[in-house]
This record gives C-alpha cells, structure tokens and sequence, in this order.
C-alpha cells in the first residue's frame, strides 16, 4: 500500500511546491492579517487556511467535490458565497483607515479565533479549489498502491504538509515587515486600503469565474 516510486514523488513534491507557493486568496489572506496583525494572527490565518485546505481534501477523497464539479448550480452557489464573503472582507479593510494595523496588540484570544474562522471561510468557500484537488489530485493514483480514497486523502494531506514547510517562514518575514511599518501611520493606512482593494479584486475575479 503507498508503494510509489521515486519520479512519482518527485514529480508531486514539484508540484505541490509551485501549487504552494502560487499566489491567491489563501495567500493574500494570510500575508495581510500577518501585516496588518502581527505574527499570532498570522499564525492562525495560516491554521484556518489549512483547516479549510482539509475540508477540500476530504471532499476530494470521498467524491463530494464532484458535485462542484458536474452541478452549475452548486458551483455557483459557493463561488457566490465565496466572492461575497471575499468582498465583504475587503470592505472590511477599507474602512478600517488603518485602526488594527496600527493597533500594538498582536492578537488577543478573540482576535486570533476570529482570524482562525475567517481562513477556514477564505479556503473553503472557493469552489476552485475543491474543482483544481479534484482535477488535480487523481492524477496521482497508482493501480495497486492502495484504495483510491485512500490515495487521494495522503496526497491532499501531504499538499498541506508542504505549506507547513513554506508558508510559517512567510509569517515571520511578514511580522517583522509588518512591525517596521508601524511606524508610520501613513503607511498602515495605505496596506489596509491596499489589502482591502486587493480582496475586493479577488472576490470579483472569483465571482466572474467559470469552471
């Protein structure tokens, strides 16, 4: 069971860096409450990333992402949701003129739980990408190396594994940019009204997105 060769790994491996290092919502989600927030959120937007990341592997596994994939409809009552929420994020931020970025408090209990569900929300309310693990992941079955549920839910969970190797770095470098750019009032001004432009942006792409 799991008995694949060394170019399959490497190959996947390959390919799940470039999918990890790609840039989109979870990306843009985490780097801005990073900036905006301090390290600790960071932290736990990266956690809600993943916990959302999950939910998409697990739907992959067991076939519920085909459902996304065959039915208009139910695509297109997530890609709403999503680019709703996306949006409303984004307005969130462009209103905040610059209040949490400036703030010193890195992330209390409450913040950080707000942060956690708001990623989770980000990552599994876009329906691209319960299609991309669908599209994506049976490509990586091998006759014979085990269930095919089974296959699908190693290869997801080891997507995530690789994130955990890539994306914590970026929530220490975006701290410390972060913390430096505090310093002016000006400067946290423009990152909120940027980020908020910024999820505003992808909300619209989302929603104007096809299969």
């Amino acid at each position: 069971m799991f008995d694949y060769s060394m170019v399959h790994w490497m190959t996947f491996l390959s390919a799940a860096v470039l999918l990890n290092i790609s840039p989109g919502p979870d990306m843009a989600f985490i780097l801005g409450q990073t900036l905006r927030s301090g390290r600790r959120c960071g932290v736990a937007a990266m956690l809600g990333i993943w916990s959302g990341a999950s939910l998409h592997v697990v739907m992959a596994a067991v076939g519920l992402s085909a459902i996304l994939a065959t039915s208009a409809l139910a695509f297109s009552v997530v890609k709403w949701v999503g680019a709703t929420y996306l949006i409303w994020l984004g307005i969130k931020m462009l209103r905040s003129q610059g209040a949490s970025f400036l703030s010193n408090n890195e992330g209390d209990s409450l913040r950080m739980q707000s942060v956690y569900w708001q990623g989770v929300l980000v990552s599994a309310l876009n329906p691209k990408v319960a299609v991309f693990f669908l599209a994506f992941l049976p490509q990586f079955v091998v006759d014979g190396a085990g269930p095919a549920g089974a296959q699908l839910l190693l290869h997801g969970s080891l997507i995530i594994v690789v994130a955990a190797f890539i994306e914590p770095p970026l929530v220490v470098a975006g701290s410390k940019l972060g913390a430096f750019l505090k310093k002016n009032k000006r400067v946290g001004l423009w990152i909120d009204r940027s980020l908020g432009a910024l999820f505003i942006a992808l909300g619209a792409r989302l929603a104007a997105s096809t299969k």
